[in-house]
């Protein structure tokens, strides 16, 4: 089959309106080339001749399984082990070492990505809890990072960052044919959970409240109309007195006033 046509502006922005009605996300004109390259490739799977036939067949909704495709092919996925080290300093110094409560702490990491975040909570959670019940949910929007996630699998090129006694006892080398990677320790994996949770929609309560939510480098691609929006959505499965945490580039801001400031990307509700 033939290339399909280049794609015009209009086409371009079609798929701009598009991904920020199911994702929140402002996608810019300079990822118009990002776009292109992802998604040229599903144009051919279906033998189509140009965006706007990709995108017909999208906007029928007849074919939701593609439109996930699509979100997971243009959403950004950077993430890696204890990024941000000050926040989990915090989690262990300020929250957890001054909790009376015998209760499950539960976590959550609403933009959990492909896991990274998740397993270095992990990591904290089991190391200064080793006698409180904990558990850790991670969510994301694309089913993509979240099926790697759930693996608890990498590459050791992404052992980076983490603490030498942590890796050592909590992360199992891989041998033979799983030489070079490295593996979560079991009885981390097993106090993880990982749910597809789109931000833009209300929160289902059956996930039930948290102590901590982590809402880090997410909100950077988001108008302050959709942070609004999220923010709104998430504050609801915090508990009162329980922790928001954001990236370090981020702030709450003009967005709500439902929390407050503790120190800069870290807030309190009330």
């Amino acid at each position: 089959m033939a290339e399909p046509s280049p794609i015009t502006d209009q086409e371009f922005a079609l798929f701009q309106r598009l991904i920020y009605k199911i994702a929140g996300i402002s996608l810019s004109d300079a990822k118009k080339i990002l776009l292109v390259g992802r998604l040229t490739r599903r144009l051919k799977v279906y033998e189509l001749g140009s965006f706007t036939q990709y995108y017909r067949m999208l906007a029928t909704g007849e074919h939701p399984e593609e439109l996930q495709t699509m979100v997971d092919l243009l959403t950004t996925n950077e993430t890696y082990f204890f990024r941000e080290p000050k926040h989990f300093a915090f989690l262990r110094d300020e929250i957890i070492r001054k909790r009376k409560s015998p209760t499950t702490f539960r976590v959550w990491s609403a933009a959990s990505s492909s896991g990274e975040e998740v397993y270095t909570l992990a990591m904290v959670l089991a190391d200064n809890l080793p006698n409180t019940p904990w558990e850790i949910v991670g969510s994301d929007i694309s089913t993509q990072v979240l099926a790697k996630a759930a693996t608890g699998h990498y590459s050791l090129a992404r052992t980076e960052g983490i603490p030498p006694g942590y890796l050592t006892k909590y992360c199992l080398k891989g041998v033979r044919s799983h030489a070079g990677t490295f593996l979560i320790a079991p009885e981390l994996r097993k106090k993880t959970h990982f749910y597809q949770i789109n931000l833009m929609n209300p929160i289902d309560a059956e996930i039930g409240e948290f102590e901590v939510i982590f809402l880090r480098n997410v909100m950077i691609y988001f108008d302050p109309q959709t942070k609004t929006r999220v923010v709104h959505n998430l504050l609801p499965r915090l508990k009162s007195g329980g922790y928001l945490i954001i990236g370090h580039s981020e702030t709450l801001n003009g967005i709500t006033d439902r929390v407050e400031a503790v120190l800069p990307t870290i807030y309190r509700k009330p």
